[in-house]
């Protein structure tokens, strides 16, 4: 729109009887101007009575002048509603809270909680509802006044008509929207089978999560299965696993919505299809005497290959890595090598044979590591190499610590995690040494821990 239609809209429209008005008012003025000449020209006093008159009007155009410009910037009075500006405000500090409360399904229940909120200052970032058979479950991200307490804003809620009211800090990666997360998160299950337990918890927050075998160590059944729909009990969920067996998800301070539930069912649906796959990627390093090895992700294809790696261990080795009789070795392979329990790292020298194994193991709210290197190969840095990966990825997957179960003779293994340069603990449990490294906050350096002091020259990727 141009200036010129945008000034012809603005024009108020004329009316006549405006301008009968203003006529009526000329004339009169006329009539008053006329009457006052001739009173002053037949007067005794009439210039004196002019010149007192041109001193009245032009004091009284002076004051009107001033008036009009003190008062033509002022700003509009709080009681006009046109023309309202409130002035800058100081920042406040503010905080960000996930919360989930549980509202009557009838109209105005959700309005009356954002009404509660909005007295306190409470901005509502994101609203995500779940239906349930009574009643709908509204979780938002709100960012909150920092002097605002969480029992403070509950009992706000619970006065709105909220009930079963759960509160929980929040950070910045919530910011991301339901949709974009959950397409996220099936890419990285679509990509690696590992990723499945990773996803489901970041899908549905602190929660415990086991993938129990359809068959135990001993090849004997172990009665673990679901339905193929699954099965939801309030707190615990259970889902058939694609590669046999069940996974059990537990979250005892939070319920389950049926919502969450399809969320979870469509990811493993989604594993369940793709089948078996691990990412082929590959570095092939180079050893200090000139030697090529390459390091891999392994899976249950490799447990041929490391049967044999077995077969060419000594006692010794198998039971510092097992803790157990060394006859009872092989039958590990196929739960160690499963992407559902963890991510396997494998090095292969340049005839293919494997000679060493590296395990990132999920063990419900923890991680585990473990290393086996052969005997030929050990006291080359392979053990230190692969450990370094291993924390990486525990790192990148936003693990908070990694432990290690060995004996204390194992001097290779306690010197590989004092290498890591983390905070460590040392326990020692029915005559086994468990070392804890506790994972640092921060975000991942740009370049791994385990590359800063690799004994190995890098070659390709």
């Amino acid at each position: 729109m141009t200036d010129v239609t945008s000034a012809k809209s603005a024009r108020r429209p004329h009316h006549w009887r405006r301008d009968l008005i203003e006529l009526a008012a000329l004339f009169t003025a006329v009539v008053v101007a006329d009457t006052i000449a001739k009173t002053v020209v037949r007067g005794a006093e009439g210039p004196y009575m002019l010149v007192f008159s041109a001193i009245a009007l032009i004091a009284t155009a002076t004051f009107h002048t001033w008036w009009a410009r003190r008062h033509s910037h002022a700003p509009p009075p709080p009681s006009d509603p046109a023309g309202t500006t409130p002035g800058p405000q100081e920042p406040v500090e503010t905080v960000l809270w996930r919360m989930r409360t549980t509202v009557r399904d009838a109209p105005g229940s959700l309005a009356a909680l954002c009404t509660a909120l909005a007295r306190h200052g409470v901005d509502i970032l994101t609203l995500q509802t779940h239906p349930l058979a009574e009643g709908t479950v509204d979780e938002f991200l709100l960012r909150a006044p920092a002097p605002l307490q969480a029992n403070q804003l509950t009992r706000e809620i619970a006065a709105a008509g909220g009930s079963s009211t759960w509160i929980e800090r929040a950070d910045a990666h919530d910011l991301v929207d339901t949709p974009t997360r959950l397409l996220g998160l099936a890419t990285r299950t679509a990509l690696d089978a590992a990723e499945l337990p990773l996803a489901l918890r970041q899908l549905l927050g602190r929660c415990t999560i086991h993938s129990l075998p359809a068959v135990s160590l001993s090849g004997r059944p172990t009665g673990e299965t679901a339905p193929v729909e699954g099965v939801l009990e309030e707190t615990v969920m259970r889902l058939r696993d694609p590669s046999g067996g069940a996974i059990t998800i537990e979250r005892p301070y939070l319920p389950f919505t049926p919502t969450e539930f399809a969320r979870a069912r469509a990811l493993v649906e989604l594993d369940a299809r793709l089948g078996p796959r691990v990412p082929r990627s590959q570095d092939v390093l180079t050893l200090p005497e000139g030697n090529e090895i390459t390091v891999r992700r392994a899976d249950q294809r490799d447990v041929a290959a490391a049967r044999a790696m077995h077969d060419r261990c000594s006692a010794r080795t198998l039971g510092m890595r097992y803790h157990g009789p060394v006859s009872d070795a092989d039958r590990y392979l196929n739960h160690l090598l499963s992407p559902r329990f963890g991510r396997t790292l494998a090095v292969q020298t340049a005839s293919g044979r494997l000679v060493a194994l590296g395990h990132l193991l999920w063990d419900g709210d923890e991680t585990e590591v473990a290393l086996m290197v052969e005997d030929d190969w050990q006291r080359r840095g392979i053990g230190s190499e692969l450990l370094g990966r291993l924390v990486a990825m525990a790192e990148e997957a936003g693990c908070e610590s990694v432990y290690a179960v060995t004996q204390s003779s194992n001097t290779a293994m306690v010197a590989a995690m004092r290498a890591l340069n983390l905070p460590l603990d040392y326990q020692i449990e029915e005559g086994t040494l468990v070392i804890t490294a506790r994972l640092p906050e921060k975000a991942r350096p740009s370049r791994p821990p385990h590359e800063e002091h690799a004994p190995f020259q890098r070659v390709r990727r």
